[in-house]
């Protein structure tokens, strides 16, 4: 017998719980982020807030890989030691067509279709013989991972969509897809053009030079725009940004034309690196900010995937050609000026890898040059630290002039500044226009700093029992058991 009932969660929530024979019935929600360990990181982040929310959910991870990665491989030990109620398992790896490096991930998300169908499979029928076994209440992806959609259907299960960039890109790409399918305007016909689009998303004109290059490629918009047209299948979508900070984007989904959306964020990580441990550059690092006046650092980190031509990078680019990630030099003296690190010993440091959080935590830290990539966006809001934009790929672009235009929280280095995985060219931005926008960035004056600090702490009490973060997670709990069939 199945019966309806309403309690209290342990947050407070009043919500539907389904119970069989009297006894509570458990819920299983299946993951599936990009193979991207930025996105893996905030999907885990905002799996376990669904998770502490409401006792009865539990969450399985199915990890898809593209190339070997250390970088993943430690962080899912990590989090699989760390936390009971997410379990994570890895899928067959699948190598990408060579002849079709524009869509590597597409490929990889149809070649791993099949064995997501296994995994599934599994868990329906688990539960279907067992009572005390928690029952699927639909699946969860990752925005790049839209395609698996076909998946959920043919198990009759719920999606939803973890959007890990912000609700007004979610927004941009609602406006694409109608002003395409409903306007018949061509979005690639906006390449190197002067127009600014009106848009609902946004308070203020988007200059068309800031889109995201993949509207521009006539091969690679109709997947783009199939992809934004399956997104309005879902039930639901969370993005990791806060009411607070994108309230104007957030109110306007408010028409009925996408399916609900949850702003859940700020998703961060802010749980120390195992990478510090025992780590000599970590401490390197640290100990060269603690002799640091305060205030007195800029920070420079372009992400995992940043990096420039040869003559102004000091990270070694994937050969021609090639998706793979930038590596570090060795030895960095061997590209840059004989001399410089000794010079600059005292003033500044030359490194690879960094704990982010740590730094822009760091007291002696006062401006961040960024790729204005979304989590680092979010980083730097949290600790009131503030940007100079020099973006680089994907919707860097778009959120560079976000945060100079829309918030008014950043400095410009570069706004329009574009490189693609597939283009060798790439503009040099010269020594003038960086020293101009360090500048600015660290002489800010009071009036942007206090606005600043004003929206870190309202990141924080976002998340806080009765902020606006947690109020939308306890709506999505609630629908989610609403939606299970």
């Amino acid at each position: 017998m199945i019966q309806t009932s309403l309690i209290a969660t342990k947050s407070g929530a009043v919500c539907k719980t389904i119970e069989t024979c009297g006894k509570m019935k458990k819920a299983e929600l299946v993951f599936i982020p990009a193979p991207i360990i930025s996105h893996l990181v905030s999907t885990v982040r905002v799996a376990k807030l669904l998770a502490d929310r409401d006792e009865r959910l539990s969450i399985t991870f199915l990890i898809m890989r593209l190339l070997a990665d250390s970088q993943i491989d430690s962080y899912i030990d990590s989090e699989s030691a760390a936390c009971n109620l997410i379990r994570f398992i890895d899928l067959p790896k699948h190598e990408p067509d060579p002849n079709q490096p524009s869509r590597f991930l597409n490929f990889l998300i149809e070649a791993h279709k099949p064995q997501v169908k296994e995994e599934i499979s599994k868990l329906v029928i688990r539960s279907e013989l067992s009572h005390d076994w928690p029952r699927l209440a639909g699946i969860v992806l990752d925005m790049l991972c839209i395609p698996m959609i076909d998946v959920a259907n043919e198990f009759g299960l719920p999606s939803y969509i973890f959007f890990t960039s912000g609700a007004a890109f979610l927004g941009l790409d609602f406006y694409i897809q109608d002003l395409h399918d409903e306007q018949k305007v061509d979005p690639t016909e906006f390449k190197d053009s002067d127009v600014e689009l009106v848009m609902p998303c946004l308070a203020n004109p988007l200059p068309a030079k800031v889109l995201p290059f993949s509207l521009f490629e006539k091969d690679v918009l109709p997947l783009s725009l199939r992809m934004i047209r399956r997104v309005k299948e879902t039930k639901g979508i969370m993005v990791n940004t806060f009411y607070e900070l994108e309230s104007h984007a957030i109110n306007s989904f408010s028409n009925g034309n996408a399916p609900p959306v949850y702003p859940v964020g700020p998703i961060l990580n802010l749980i120390r690196d195992e990478r510090s441990d025992g780590n000599d550059a970590y401490k390197d690092i640290m100990q060269w900010l603690d002799h640091q006046p305060s205030s007195s650092v800029v920070f420079l980190c372009f992400g995992s995937m940043g990096n420039f031509g040869m003559e102004q990078s000091l990270r070694q680019p994937p050969p021609k050609g090639k998706r793979e990630a930038p590596s570090d030099y060795v030895n960095p003296e061997e590209v840059l000026p004989e001399g410089f690190l000794d010079r600059t010993a005292q003033i500044g440091k030359v490194i690879g890898w960094v704990p982010q959080v740590d730094i822009l935590a760091h007291p002696s830290v006062r401006g961040f040059v960024s790729h204005c990539g979304w989590n680092s966006i979010l980083e730097s809001i949290w600790f009131g630290v503030p940007i100079a934009t020099w973006p680089i790929f994907a919707e860097q672009q778009f959120n560079a002039f976000q945060m100079i235009v829309e918030f008014g929280l950043a400095e410009e280095i570069r706004m329009n500044n574009r490189k693609e995985f597939n283009m060798d060219d790439f503009e040099i931005v010269n020594a003038e226009d960086i020293e101009k926008g360090i500048k600015c960035l660290m002489e800010l004056d009071n009036d942007k700093r206090g606005k600043l600090k004003e929206m870190s702490e309202k990141s924080r009490k976002a998340l806080m029992n009765g902020g606006s973060s947690y109020t939308w997670l306890g709506h999505l709990t609630q629908d989610m058991i609403d939606n299970m069939s």
